[in-house]
């Protein structure tokens, strides 16, 4: 799966999600773009899923219509000690996404 990391989390988690293709906003160039811009910029470029702690993004988009699956990080803070604990279900989520449009991984 093509996977794109917000930009709130850090680039050392891109290697710690193993058997995608794992991408962040930076690397892509798209720093600063709003997220109903950049959801749209994700889908047109193959990405599958966006990765983010931003619990607002649900709400902000309309995700019915979003050919993207969300995975929303509740951590603590965007610290790999925080974050590195819920790497093996942020995995699961994205090896099994189903249907789902978001996914809370806590």
């Amino acid at each position: 799966m093509k996977v794109l990391l917000d930009e709130n989390l850090p680039h050392a988690l891109r290697h710690e999600i193993a058997g995608h293709e794992v991408f962040t906003v930076q690397f892509m160039g798209w720093s600063g773009v709003q997220n109903g811009v950049l959801l749209a910029k994700a889908v047109g470029n193959g990405f599958q899923a966006f990765v983010t702690i931003d619990n607002g993004v649900p709400y902000q988009q309309n995700m019915a219509v979003l050919e993207l699956c969300v995975i929303v990080i509740s951590a603590a803070s965007n610290d790999m000690s925080d974050l590195r604990p819920l790497v093996p279900a942020l995995t699961h989520a994205l090896d099994n996404p189903g249907q789902r449009k978001v996914i809370t991984i806590a």
